[in-house]
């Protein structure tokens, strides 16, 4: 990538050039509008951080510094790209959304083998040499990551820019902004939830609460809270019956190995931690146990006591788990109402197809109020935020009372609060006689109390 010329972030009386300027916007549409006009303004040089929690307005705020919708009176948001030869935000900004994440509606949507088998040939495009089916979330997230660097954005706008990458990916993504930040004069937006999300090259800190804009313009204190307090381990109650046996597994997609040779058992009542670097096949393998890869009928795999292929339906498998992932939350496109969301679980479908029973209703109503998004009833999909979106799905997974819960990245997109009282609701579940649980995260401290186990993949080459 060449260097641009270095450019003064003043003019000649030392006044900061605005990139991006609005006043008393208000968008046509009401659904779009923040709680009062918004007026502000985005300076050359400027690194900054919106932050807040769940549906506080940052996305709305985005869309509205971006143009994405029309303003009311005649308004319209300014922009000023130094020696640009197009004005235009279309040609000078790149925004990378919480949806973007894994992949958006082209061929690069291939890792939804779990939920929509598609064939694999040559002209399938690759990564790095790899089959875009092969690669995991994580590895899709850096790919859509690259791809928006390789636009040559003068200003890259990210929402939750760490999502899906383990430790090594997110050091390596803050250290190839801050060289970009540095070297080639590029402006970043990141939109977070978290505190502790927010890099050390970040300058400005704006704040998003309640579709309010609370500015702090040239001051970037903030106070980074730990509010995952450990407690010591449950007791909890095991059984000799293994629920699940893997023997010498192999997974390949091409010449790629996903897994290699692998052995696992969980007993009934075991609390199970899965890590590994992106791309170690961590998601693959809880495809194998959700009984969503097709692959498993060529294994030596036995789930609930019965080996795959013997005449057990995916239906007869599925029925005993609650799930939730990064791919199953992409997956999910139509706007239906939360409740139905929720209801989906009772079925296992992407989408709901059979209606449920008033106490089927009754039931996915009072999980949606313990995970504090009963006024979301009514609410369609497609309008909630992503953080929204996710607790409907993560109370999804708890909607029949599976006897093995797998969380693959619960937390994505949740803010403090809301991390918290998932980790106590997690907690309180499998206290439950021989519940079973399988967890996926890239951070520890985000790990419920009481995990009895741990299962590290390491990284095929």
């Amino acid at each position: 990538m060449p260097a641009r010329t270095k450019r003064k972030f003043t003019d000649c009386k030392g006044v900061q050039k605005s990139v991006i300027h609005i006043e008393n916007g208000v968008p046509r549409h009401p659904d779009f509008r923040m709680a009062e006009p918004v007026t502000l303004d985005i300076f050359e040089g400027e690194q900054v951080a919106i932050i807040g929690p769940n549906a506080s307005g940052k996305t709305r705020l985005v869309e509205i510094l971006t143009g994405k919708w029309p303003l009311l009176y005649g308004n319209e948001v300014r922009y000023h790209f130094r020696d640009a030869q197009s004005q235009r935000a279309s040609d000078n900004i790149k925004v990378l959304t919480f949806r973007d994440s894994y992949g958006g509606n082209d061929t690069s949507y291939y890792l939804q083998q779990r939920w929509n088998q598609h064939d694999i040939d040559e002209s399938t495009p690759t990564v790095d040499g790899k089959y875009i089916i092969s690669l995991s979330s994580g590895e899709l997230r850096k790919y859509q990551l690259r791809k928006a660097l390789d636009s040559h954005p003068r200003l890259l706008i990210i929402d939750n820019p760490f999502i899906g990458l383990d430790t090594t990916a997110r050091q390596q993504l803050q250290e190839t902004l801050s060289t970009l930040i540095q070297e080639e004069h590029l402006q970043v937006i990141l939109v977070v939830t978290r505190e502790k999300d927010i890099p050390d090259f970040i300058n400005r800190v704006i704040r998003v609460e309640s579709l309010h804009v609370k500015d702090e313009k040239g001051n970037k204190t903030y106070e980074v809270r730990d509010i995952h307090e450990k407690k010591g381990a449950n007791q909890t109650e095991t059984s000799t019956v293994p629920l699940l046996r893997f023997s010498n597994v192999t997974i390949r997609y091409g010449q790629r190995a996903i897994l290699q040779d692998l052995s696992w058992i969980v007993h009934r009542g075991e609390h199970w931690a899965l890590s590994g670097d992106n791309g170690s096949g961590k998601s693959t393998l809880l495809s194998l146990v959700c009984a969503d890869n097709p692959q498993a009928y060529a294994c030596d795999i036995e789930l609930f006591g019965h080996r795959r292929g013997t005449g057990e339906s995916i239906w007869d498998i599925k029925q005993h788990i609650g799930y939730v992932s990064p791919e199953m939350h992409r997956a999910y496109l139509k706007d239906i109402p939360a409740i139905d969301i929720v209801a989906s679980g009772l079925h296992d479908s992407v989408g709901l197809y059979v209606r449920p029973k008033p106490e089927q209703r009754d039931v996915c109503l009072s999980w949606m109020r313990r995970f504090g998004i009963g006024y979301l009833a009514n609410r369609t999909f497609l309008r909630m935020s992503s953080g929204e979106q996710r607790l409907c799905l993560v109370a999804r997974a708890f909607v029949k009372s599976p006897d093995l819960l797998i969380l693959d990245e619960p937390f994505h997109g949740l803010d403090d609060e809301r991390r918290l009282l998932v980790t106590q609701i997690i907690e309180d579940y499998c206290k439950k006689p021989l519940v079973t649980l399988i967890i996926v995260s890239h951070y520890d401290d985000e790990l419920p109390a009481g995990i009895t186990h741990h299962l590290h993949l390491q990284r095929q080459s």
